[in-house]
């Protein structure tokens, strides 16, 4: 995989750098050209994409014939509030309500294998972030997304769900680095500021990675878009704003990489969330992430942000202003991603029902125990 990637043409190293997001449940002429010419390296797909189960899994071959090299396809599999698989499959249980580490396995098992049955190799999940009880009630987005209700209870919980994934076959991703447990505004609204200091970020919030990263089962990370004013590392840009986490040098190369030792894959949340579209254009926020040291840039809503996003990194790879060993050092992580993926299994809706019915099983024991606490 790695030979196959560093020997594609400039353009075509440039694409595997985005995980891109489509409009429809299926491909039309347009998108298929789209895929075949600037060749992204990941396709996330959302709700608006997936209607029925066998409607979802021929999307996803669709797009595999029309790439050139075999691609990373994830969701947002998380359950509760983020559940992209709720039209298809019995909406599964919130991360916050499992009650045991044996749940959040058995959660992430029938997990891997219906995405697996779908045709999916990845989901974006776990999330890492800690909400304790005095972080419960921050309008931020994250409500019920994390698991249990303390720092520990979170790195126990994520480490079985992470493997229980990644044991049945699909790659997982802890987000959101680094960490936006204590973020008071959504992100997907506007730039949170975090007002952390250094010890209390390591104590609490980083305490995931902290924790996980030297497993060594970590393969992928997602940095958030938040600001951390009274942390040491938090960078200003050229016009003195807050840089956001994820365009950060400091928060992504020497924190994640070199004080944590992470040296997998780091991806980008959606780079068309509020919090950065209020603040840069495509342009710069693709330069800004390249520079942090992001390995892939998420473009989740708009496949014009994606062309606009591919131009400017062209653009500054023709100028020098990036190069194309800087470029190969992404796509060596990118390769081994890819080459650790598994193979999507035979499609088969019965057993797809069975897991639904498993889920179902999994919520009323769920309902149970939260009845009798």
């Amino acid at each position: 995989m790695l030979e196959q990637l560093l020997a594609l043409p400039i353009e075509k190293k440039i694409g595997q750098l985005f995980f891109i997001g489509l409009p429809e449940t299926k491909l039309d002429a347009e998108i298929k050209e789209l895929l075949r010419e600037f060749s992204p390296g990941g396709v996330c797909l959302f709700s608006r994409n997936i209607r029925a189960l066998d409607q979802t899994r021929e999307l996803l071959e669709e797009i595999r014939e029309n790439l050139p090299v075999e691609p990373l396809l994830s969701l947002d599999q998380e359950g509760g509030l983020v559940d992209r698989l709720r039209r298809v499959i019995a909406p599964m249980p919130a991360p916050s309500s499992l009650k045991t580490v044996a749940e959040a396995k058995n959660l992430a098992e029938i997990t891997a294998e219906a995405l697996r049955i779908l045709g999916f190799n990845m989901n974006f999940a776990p999330v890492v972030d800690v909400i304790d009880e005095a972080r419960a009630n921050s309008y931020n987005g994250l409500y019920s997304r994390a698991f249990g209700k303390s720092r520990s209870e979170v790195v126990e919980y994520a480490a079985e769900y992470l493997a229980g994934l990644q044991d049945n076959g699909c790659l997982g991703c802890l987000k959101h680095f680094p960490g936006l447990g204590a973020s008071q505004v959504d992100s997907h609204e506007e730039l949170p500021k975090v007002y952390l200091t250094r010890e209390d970020l390591f104590e609490n919030d980083l305490l995931p990675y902290r924790r996980l990263l030297p497993s060594e089962n970590v393969h992928a990370v997602m940095v958030a878009h938040a600001s951390f004013p009274r942390f040491d590392l938090q960078e200003t840009d050229n016009n003195g704003k807050l840089l956001p986490s994820s365009l950060s040098f400091n928060i992504v190369t020497k924190l994640l990489r070199e004080e944590l030792g992470f040296q997998g894959a780091v991806i980008t949340d959606d780079l068309e969330m509020g919090a950065i579209v209020k603040n840069y254009t495509v342009g710069e926020v693709c330069r800004l992430a390249i520079a942090a040291g992001e390995d892939m840039l998420a473009f989740c809503a708009n496949t014009n942000s994606f062309r606009e996003g591919f131009r400017a990194v062209s653009d500054a790879v023709k100028n020098g202003e990036i190069t194309e060993t800087r470029i190969d050092e992404s796509l060596r992580r990118i390769a081994h991603l890819k080459s650790i993926m598994q193979t999507a299994l035979p499609f088969d809706a019965e057993r797809l029902q069975v897991l639904s019915d498993k889920i179902s099983q999994l919520n009323s024991k769920i309902k149970e125990e939260t009845h009798f606490a």
